[in-house]
């Protein structure tokens, strides 16, 4: 069975395949990254943080479902864009989101290749993420179904990996642990602590960064105005009790400082716990390679049905939309984001950006991308309400406008300081969009 608008994609995922999609590729996050919130803003400031960005985030998804059940298209955020806004409006969304996925799995595959290299010390990191793409990229090529599945399990082994993380350092934690110099490393809250706060948004963001991705499964779903609703909601539900669950047993099980500015938070916090030779850590550290797995799994997906999106309506070139012509997934897309991140990873110690690496500095590019897209995604809904008040909605956004308008602003502010704190990278953020949105522009014309 086809989708309506003859595209060719398959719908054959039902709301638990969505689900894992939704929770897979973000659960990387859950692992690593978000401590470094801790040193700029303390266990309590970061607290504060990730309670804004939670709440923009289960906003956002309330609204955004109502854009992805109405409009249920590969190309997700681009498609509600150029509907409300032309084609304009409609690059600047596509091209800002492909930013966000094409960009993120090169560090996340770098991740992966540096933790097989602690399993075995032979193995070069950068050959191992090289192997995850060709492996990754395949399975997705071979079918939608299967690779949903796929996704599916590995992330029930990475919740499952979390919620077992969370009953073993749960007799560990102590509150006063948490709250020690808990405001940007005071015990009491300052105004000094308001700016740690805004430094670490991204390090928030990241605990939710890429949920959005499910909308570009939207084709692939059976009965989209039914079951996204239900994996859009049920997966940001499990995200932020994942979120906050980790985070307080994290900084409660000990001094929190050590484990602050860490790749690794979970097996440290845990070494306290049960010490360094408990089968519960080596368990830890082993499977902790299925959460980024299922990120890295995830995010391929989503920026392959962008790049065919984007192809298929002329903004890309049209080699881009091909099908392969027994699986019926996008294959040239799909190599063709895999090309630019195995690009990124062996770059990555030749090129340095703002005096950090190629990957560390994609990993920003990615959220800004991200923060673009939520913005232009929230003013469409805006727009299309005006503009198409009788356009069937399955699912209404609740609280509107409030919800939308209030995940709009935090938007804009996260947006807003990680341009101030990382201005240069910033800048080829613009310089990127600008090349690609104009390219994209006169491509569709001619």
């Amino acid at each position: 069975m086809t989708d309506a608008s003859g595209s060719g994609l398959q719908q054959r995922l039902g709301v638990f395949h969505l689900w894992g999609i939704a929770v897979g590729l973000v659960i990387s996050g859950e692992y690593f990254g978000w401590s470094y919130g801790w040193a700029s803003a303390g266990t309590l400031g970061f607290l504060v943080a990730t309670v804004l960005v939670a709440a923009m985030y289960v906003a956002f998804i309330f609204s955004f479902t109502e854009l992805t059940t109405a409009i249920p298209h590969a190309g997700g955020p681009f498609a509600y864009a150029n509907r409300a806004f032309g084609p304009v409006g409609g690059a600047v969304a596509g091209f800002s989101t492909l930013v966000e996925f094409v960009f993120a799995p090169p560090a996340i595959a770098l991740a992966i290749g540096s933790y097989l290299k602690v399993q075995f010390p032979w193995m070069e990191p950068v050959h191992a993420a090289t192997g995850a793409y060709v492996v990754f990229i395949a399975l997705n090529i071979v079918g939608v179904q299967i690779a949903a599945t796929f996704e599916l399990f590995v992330t029930l082994l990475a919740v499952g990996e979390l919620l077992v993380f969370m009953g073993v350092v749960l007799p560990s934690f102590r509150w006063s642990n948490f709250v020690a110099g808990g405001w940007a490393g005071h015990d009491h809250f300052t105004l000094a602590a308001i700016g740690g706060m805004f430094a670490a948004l991204p390090f928030a963001i990241w605990f939710f960064l890429a949920i959005e991705g499910v909308a570009m499964a939207a084709e692939e779903a059976r009965d989209p105005r039914r079951t996204i609703p239900r994996a859009y909601i049920s997966g940001i539900l499990t995200l932020v009790a994942l979120a906050f669950g980790v985070m307080l047993l994290a900084g409660g099980s000990g001094d929190w400082t050590q484990i602050a500015n860490i790749n690794d938070p979970l097996p440290q916090a845990m070494k306290r716990s049960v010490g360094s030779s408990s089968g519960w850590l080596h368990m830890l550290v082993w499977l902790g390679l299925f959460g980024l797995v299922a990120s890295f799994h995830g995010i391929i997906m989503g920026y392959a049905r962008q790049i065919f999106a984007l192809a298929r309506a002329g903004f890309l070139p049209r080699g881009f939309a091909r099908l392969h012509p027994r699986f019926h997934t996008p294959d040239v897309a799909t190599i063709a984001g895999g090309v630019v991140g195995v690009a990124t990873i062996w770059s990555d110690n030749v090129v340095h950006i703002a005096g950090q690496s190629l990957t560390a500095s994609v990993v920003t590019l990615s959220a800004l991308g991200a923060l673009t897209m939520y913005i232009v995604a929230m003013a469409a809904l805006f727009r299309l309400r005006t503009t198409e008040p009788g356009l069937k909605r399955p699912f209404m956004a609740p609280a509107y406008p409030f919800a939308p308008g209030f995940a709009l602003v935090m938007a804009s502010v996260a947006l807003v300081t990680m341009v101030w704190t990382n201005r240069e990278i910033a800048a080829i953020f613009v310089a990127v969009m600008a090349l690609l949105v104009g390219g994209s522009l006169i491509l569709r014309r001619r």
